[in-house]
């Protein structure tokens, strides 16, 4: 049988490549896939158990059977549409969730989410600074899973405003180069009340820094590098 394998952040440095078609034989594993690509590039194997795998959009455990035609893809650890989005979901309760590769438009989030009975408008943007370890970065840029990505997002929100006592959330992710000052991430929230509206505003972009398969690598004037993380801890064993 034939699956489709993709590489993000370090794996794809590690492998050379982006995505491949691999033949595998009946009955074949996840776990046999990364036994596959560790044998030819054997970087993989110390960086086994902080990379996660995924098929078919859902991170799954290595022991999960596959089947032909499946999507595979390595998932290195986080550091974390139409018009000017290239993914986009949005639910009957007005929760908006998106990629984009252009500037995010706080105005128009506000615009989207807000209604007559909201009391707090929260919003958390993650800026891109101009140093990191005490090298001068130059800028950044950011590259995920995208048909996974979105979904994960969603995710991430609706099971946030389910526990919280707010009206909407947004999460949008920025992909592609960043300058200095620009707006990564935004995370906005509303809600009659101030204190649900902050708190599920902190859960969502440390629940997303941990979750959602988006890497960013930053260039300094000597180099670049992916930036590390750690996966939820939730998600071991996967």
């Amino acid at each position: 049988m034939k699956i489709k394998v993709l590489f993000f952040g370090l794996v794809k440095d590690v492998t050379g490549k982006s995505e491949e078609t691999l033949e595998l034989q009946e009955g074949a594993s996840l776990g046999d896939v990364f036994d596959h690509y560790a044998e030819i590039h054997p970087r993989l194997k110390p960086l086994s158990a902080s990379i996660l795998l995924a098929a078919n959009h859902d991170f799954s455990p290595r022991s999960r059977k596959l089947a032909e035609d499946d999507e595979v893809a390595f998932l290195p650890p986080v550091s974390g549409g139409s018009g000017p989005f290239t993914h986009e979901i949005v639910d009957e309760a007005g929760h908006f969730f998106a990629l984009t590769r252009e500037r995010i438009d706080v105005g128009a989030l506000r615009g989207r989410l807000l209604e007559g009975r909201d009391g707090a408008v929260v919003v958390f943007e993650g800026v891109v600074r101009n140093n990191s370890g005490g090298r001068r970065t130059l800028y950044l840029d950011y590259e995920c899973y995208e048909a996974m990505a979105i979904k994960v997002l969603a995710r991430i929100g609706r099971e946030i405003a389910g526990s919280h006592e707010i009206s909407r959330i947004a999460m949008v992710h920025r992909l592609g180069r960043m300058e200095i000052g620009e707006a990564s991430v935004v995370v906005m929230v509303t809600s009659p009340h101030r204190k649900p509206a902050f708190d599920a505003a902190l859960e969502g972009i440390n629940r997303l820094k941990k979750t959602a398969p988006i890497w960013k690598k930053e260039y300094f004037e000597d180099g670049a590098v992916w930036v590390e993380g750690d996966w939820d801890s939730s998600l071991a064993g996967r």
